[in-house]
């Protein structure tokens, strides 16, 4: 009955994937001591139905069919996971990268170097040969690229089928402890550092993209040197990030736009975070606990869907919605997340507005914005094709590094690449490239699921052979590739968190980025609830790959 079961998988290579799913995913929900795999799970998963479903005794023709559609399936859920990502993080993207990305790269660059380096010596000491050296180095740090470019780089030497086969061995046996070590030194950082990683988040305004919660406070203004002040001024003094709702003037309720001067004895809604908050009343005047924001005579208050493209991908300060059409964005939803908005935010497709304006106007604002649930849920194919048939050729380019050392960005760093270009610029003419946060979210996780599950497939089979042909290599190769990863990744952590001092919720995304792994980002934004592991990763993501595929053909030359 179970040797029927697994031919019939073999026989239906998209059932048996949709099955690998199926059982990962119960068990990725599982925690154990307060953690959980995640995705992560149906990565193992699929190496175990691989291994059982892809027997000696199966056909050899439906072993190569089943491969050949497997790699097709890792293939298209890694670029859609990537491509989907960046159109997500770009703006974080380049503002950290402006900041910090230095610090960020150079962790990766030294770990990297520092890596490759503990490599050659344990080939040496262990013995391996350089084959297996550079297989290991890619298995590790679980790079596809960079085993194929070490694969062709064999070949290219005259190397017979025994050799080629011996990377191939090495990064079979690598890759499941590059993703479980990482995922370990996670879950044991935040511990061993003593770091509150909600506390970290919050606290992290200069990478924040919003708050779980903001408030709305009312303050009189009673300090002279407040008077005449703007909400621009006072944002600029302080560097804070809040909003002004609504003024009331001797009686008469105001709906203060960006240039709006206060006055003494003005009573002003102010929106923002509560630190923020305390500030604006140590700057202006003091906290009234009259409630102005509850007063809807004049003016009121609604939340509408961003649904309208004409909206989507331009600044809030050329809609102009003070003068033009008498309302106030006064804070936006993205996601779980809340934020103020200023004069240079960008609204997207699925964001929720709580917008200030007369009552007989919200109709019209609800109108210019769409409000339409249907409309979000919606992803424009069109762009979304484009930008990642874009992305996908881009990383089929050859890049000649000198030495016969040939680079390609691959099915993930070209759609990164090109992802991360199109999310900054939002549109190009009538065509919006990014697309609603509910939607993409969901592209994410859907591409997320077929690379585990299709990689795990595949290197089933590898597994297999391993163990039962030469049961002994398997414990060697297993215990080099832990000393490689648990080596490299203490030192990034304590590179980049330590002497860097790059707080711990991006550490992990750099950690990820440090083995190209997004099964490794997936668990770290699982384990921190919140998105920061997403910037790490997509700022060293390029440097790690290029690393990668260079330092492992290096390593070829290095070992004799």
């Amino acid at each position: 009955m179970i040797e029927q079961t697994l031919f019939f998988f073999a026989q239906n290579p998209l059932l048996m994937l949709f099955a690998v799913v199926a059982l990962g995913y119960p068990i990725s929900k599982l925690r154990i001591a307060g953690a959980s795999f995640g995705i992560a799970s149906i990565l193992f998963a699929g190496i175990a139905l691989g291994a059982l479903v892809m027997a000696p005794g199966l056909d050899a023709g439906l072993k190569k069919d089943i491969s050949k559609e497997m790699k097709l399936v890792y293939e298209l859920g890694l670029a859609v996971f990537v491509y989907a990502m960046g159109l997500s993080i770009s703006h974080s993207f380049w503002a950290a990268f402006s900041r910090e990305g230095i610090k960020k790269n150079a962790v990766v660059f030294l770990v990297m170097i520092a890596s490759t380096c503990f490599v050659v010596l344990l080939a040496r000491t262990m013995g391996f040969n350089a084959r297996y050296a550079a297989g290991l180095l890619t298995g590790s740090f679980t790079n596809m690229p960079a085993l194929a470019g070490v694969i062709e780089r064999v070949k290219s030497m005259g190397a017979g089928p025994v050799e080629l086969a011996q990377p191939t061995v090495a990064s079979a046996i690598a890759y499941p402890i590059g993703v479980l070590v990482p995922m370990l030194i996670i879950l044991v950082s935040s511990k061993v550092f003593r770091v509150n990683l909600r506390e970290e988040a919050d606290g992290l305004k200069d990478y924040q993209t919003g708050h779980h919660k903001l408030e709305v406070w009312t303050v009189r203004v009673t300090k002279a040197e407040a008077e005449a002040m703007s909400k621009r001024d006072l944002c600029r003094a302080g560097r804070l990030h809040v909003v002004f709702g609504r003024v009331l003037r001797k009686a008469e309720l105001l709906l203060p736009g960006p240039e709006f001067r206060l006055k003494l004895e003005d009573l002003v809604t102010v929106v923002g975070s509560p630190d923020d908050l305390i500030q604006v009343e140590a700057m202006i005047g003091e906290r009234s606990h009259v409630e102005l924001d509850r007063d809807q005579s004049a003016l009121d208050a609604t939340r509408i869907f961003v649904s309208r493209w004409d909206v989507v991908g331009v600044p809030l300060g050329k809609l102009d919605l003070a003068n033009q059409h008498q309302a106030i964005i006064t804070r936006v939803r993205r996601g779980d997340l809340w934020f103020v908005p200023d004069g240079d935010t960008v609204l997207e497709l699925g964001d929720r507005v709580r917008v200030t304006t007369r009552r007989d106007n919200i109709e019209a604002i609800e109108a210019f914005f769409g409000d339409s649930y249907r409309a979000i849920s919606e992803v424009s194919f069109l762009t979304f094709a484009m930008g990642l048939a874009a992305g996908l050729a881009l990383g089929q380019l050859p890049i000649p590094l000198g030495h016969g050392i040939i680079f390609k960005l691959g099915f993930a760093g070209g759609p990164l690449a090109v992802a991360l270009i199109l999310g900054r610029f939002h549109r190009i003419g009538p065509l919006v490239w990014n697309f609603p946060y509910s939607a993409n979210h969901t592209v994410r996780q859907f591409g997320l699921v077929l690379f585990a599950a299709g990689i795990g497939v595949i290197s089933g089979e590898g597994f297999r052979a391993i163990v039962s042909q030469n049961a002994g290599v398997l414990p060697l190769f297993l215990g080099a590739a832990l000393l490689v990863c648990f080596v490299a990744d203490s030192l990034t952590m304590l590179l980049g968190h330590k002497l860097f001092g790059i707080p711990l919720n991006i550490m992990f995304g750099i950690l990820a980025g440090t083995h190209t792994q997004p099964v490794v980002l997936g668990y770290a934004s699982h384990h921190t609830g919140n998105e920061l592991p997403n910037m790490g990763f997509a700022t060293v993501y390029p440097l790690a790959t290029i690393l990668k595929i260079v330092l492992a053909q290096v390593l070829l030359a290095m070992i004799r």
